[in-house]
């Protein structure tokens, strides 16, 4: 049988990337950009890294998808073994189907709210919390929530320490690396947008090659683990009905907090689609 993965990437989990205006975005606007360009051949060279492992224990097919607004992926650095997916139609899973053997993240950053973390958020600093069915979720527990239901295990993931625990406590058995650790112990839940953004940028990070080597040895022992024990392991699943929460915190000092409800009554990949319904609330 053919064994095709998945590699979800981001940029903020990455070992060496400081901060987000320096080294997630690119110059323009409000963003200096100064290392951008940097920052996707640190990300580019971590996914080499997993990729490389993937390879050695056994797989035939790896498709990087590049998950970071503003692109994180440098092509021309890219593993040549590997396929690019990048905007995918159709929202979400955004490219994941039954096809797949099974999904990891590579830079992977904690959800929004979170402890201890570097530069986390949940698909933009607004965001205050996000759950589904009372289960609070960040961009990780998305795609690996809709992986359960297609039936693919969620087997490794690499990030910061936050990362990690928030990967650990999702998905049973999942092969985890830790590459970098926050140091600010403040949830933020009263800070603004533009506040948050500023909140946790303090961390201590592995030296790039060193966590790039973290790296492959924890790809390639999670899809080892995967082809000698393909059931019992790597699905995060929840009971229907499906109820996502979405609360969003101020953009700036007296605007109103915000909360936005969908819901699905069989899927969560329906519930991830569906419109939302926004409402005000008091935090």
């Amino acid at each position: 049988m053919s064994i095709k993965v998945f590699i979800e990437t981001d940029m903020e989990g990455v070992a060496g990337i400081l901060d987000h205006d320096d080294w997630c975005q690119p110059a323009g606007g409000q963003y200096r950009g100064r290392y951008y360009d940097l920052g996707r051949a640190f990300l580019t060279r971590e996914v080499n890294a997993a990729i490389d492992g993937l390879f050695e224990a056994g797989a035939d097919e790896v498709v990087v998808s590049d998950g970071h607004g503003a692109g994180g992926i440098n092509p021309a650095l890219l593993d040549r073994r590997a396929w690019l997916l990048r905007s995918s139609v159709g929202g979400w899973p955004g490219g994941l189907d039954r096809s797949f053997s099974a999904v990891i993240w590579i830079g992977q950053h904690a959800k929004a709210g979170t402890q201890l973390a570097h530069l986390a958020h949940t698909q933009w600093f607004n965001y205050l919390d996000q759950t589904i069915n009372n289960v609070s979720i960040g961009e990780l527990g998305e795609m690996a929530l809709c992986a359960g239901e297609l039936g693919v295990p969620c087997i490794y993931a690499s990030g910061d320490m936050a990362l990690v625990r928030e990967a650990q406590a999702l998905i049973p058995g999942i092969i985890t690396t830790a590459v970098k650790h926050g140091l600010n112990p403040d949830h933020g839940a009263l800070l603004t947008t533009e506040q948050y953004m500023r909140a946790n940028l303090s961390a201590i990070h592995r030296q790039p090659e060193k966590a790039r080597e973290m790296i492959y040895e924890g790809a390639r022992a999670a899809l080892t683990k995967l082809k000698a024990q393909p059931q019992g392991w790597g699905l995060a699943t929840l009971q229907p009905p499906y109820e996502r929460v979405t609360r969003f915190r101020p953009d700036k000092p007296g605007d109103p907090y915000r909360i936005d409800i969908a819901r699905h009554a069989t899927s969560v990949i329906g519930v991830m689609n569906a419109a939302w319904r926004p409402e005000p609330y008091q935090p």
